[in-house]
């Protein structure tokens, strides 16, 4: 796993599984909703945002401790915080305002995702669950953009299926990324018992 994975995308496995936890919920929430306007739902799309920039923000802090990809997750935590602030600030101006924001954190989000699956891995797992939920930000992001016309809260529960997506595919990922761990982690123990078995040979034979 060390020589197909590197930086943002070799995060914890518990920042994959909360990442995903968050989204499905707010997905769910947004989904499934009976109110008609979308000032009532932004602010709670602007205090999901701000719960993915907390969880970016501890994967910093894991990422510095292995000096690797830290940046990534500070910028992505400034991101997620950037949006939701601007959510809650502009939550009672009207919907051009909401579209507008939130197709942007969908585009761009979903931009950084393919990109993510292009450049950080060639596990063929990995790169398809990535460019899969990216695709869908980007198609997803577009079409918040032409909704406009419909009614007062589509264009949110558009944004609710992407994170249904953007959730489901953190949590197969941070489970698929746990299991690659623990392969490696085994990996690791076999070979240092093999060298430590030739060592050992080698002293005998000495």
């Amino acid at each position: 796993m060390a020589q197909i994975k590197r930086k943002y995308i070799d995060s914890h496995w518990l920042v994959f599984m909360f990442q995903g936890g968050i989204t499905l919920l707010f997905g769910c929430l947004t989904l499934f909703t009976s109110r008609e306007t979308s000032t009532s739902l932004i602010p709670v799309i602007g205090i999901a945002l701000l719960a993915l920039a907390i969880v970016e923000f501890a994967n910093s802090l894991y990422r510095s401790r292995v000096h690797e990809g830290w940046l990534v997750s500070i910028l992505v935590a400034i991101f997620d915080a950037t949006f939701g602030i601007a959510l809650l600030l502009f939550m009672n101006e009207g919907m051009v305002w909401h579209i507008s924001l939130v197709a942007a954190y969908t585009l761009i989000r979903g931009a950084f995702e393919v990109l993510v699956g292009f450049r950080t891995t060639v596990d063929p797992t990995d790169r398809f669950i990535w460019i899969l939920c990216g695709l869908c930000g980007i198609v997803f992001g577009i079409v918040i953009i032409n909704s406009g016309h419909l009614t007062n809260v589509d264009f949110i529960r558009f944004f609710g299926a992407y994170m249904l997506i953007f959730g489901v595919s953190n949590l197969i990922y941070g489970i698929h990324n746990r299991t690659q761990q623990l392969e490696d982690r085994a990996a690791r123990r076999e070979a240092a018992k093999r060298a430590h078995a030739a060592k050992k040979s080698s002293v005998k034979k000495s």
